[in-house]
């Protein structure tokens, strides 16, 4: 595969007008654009109790390169709040850009879903209660609880057709190997 390189010519908006900007497309030619959602949280090893205790001064782990563009260039670009069970106040996670392709990568810690505040290892256990005993795991607001059993049912009837019979708990850890938020609303 031939490196191409073509200069062109974006407008950007620039104090209320717009303005002419020069933009340097991405190294490989053809390749697909990640959505909004794909590549642009990167999940890392992080102790969220370190984190909660030294907020912007926590070590974290640059990436190597953009997930979009695959260039070595990356920037800081500040932090972002999100709020995890267990702690009083947002903690802070690093965000990175990329020059080359404009591309924000976020930096979340391993063992959460993005977008939810809850470890996957909670929000299993919550099925899996739910599953044995029918009843809820005490600690976790019942209704969040609710909605991660009614979304996963609904996942499972949808991605595992109508013939599923091993279960629920075998259905989340069967929709998370094939790389999906088994208990996400999106369908």
């Amino acid at each position: 595969m031939g490196l191409k390189f073509e200069a062109f010519f974006i407008l950007i908006s620039k104090g209320g007008g717009l303005k002419e900007a020069y933009c340097r497309p991405c190294e490989t030619v053809g390749r697909g654009w990640p959505t909004r959602n794909d590549k642009m949280i990167i999940f890392s090893a992080v102790k969220l109790k370190n984190l909660f205790k030294k907020e912007r001064d926590y070590p974290w782990q640059k990436p190597n390169n953009c997930p979009r563009c695959n260039s070595w260039r990356l920037w800081g670009h500040g932090f972002a709040q999100a709020i995890f069970d267990g702690f009083i106040r947002p903690l802070l996670l690093k965000l990175y850009r990329c020059p080359d392709c404009g591309c924000v990568i976020r930096l979340r810690p391993k063992g959460y879903f993005k977008g939810f505040q809850a470890s996957i290892e909670t929000i299993r256990s919550s099925i899996a209660c739910k599953a044995a005993t029918n009843r809820w795991i005490a600690g976790v607001d019942r209704t969040r609880q609710c909605h991660w059993f009614r979304f996963l049912c609904q996942r499972i009837k949808v991605y595992l057709t109508d013939t599923w019979r091993e279960g629920i708990v075998a259905g989340f850890d069967y929709l998370l190997q094939l790389g999906q938020i088994p208990v996400s609303r999106a369908i």
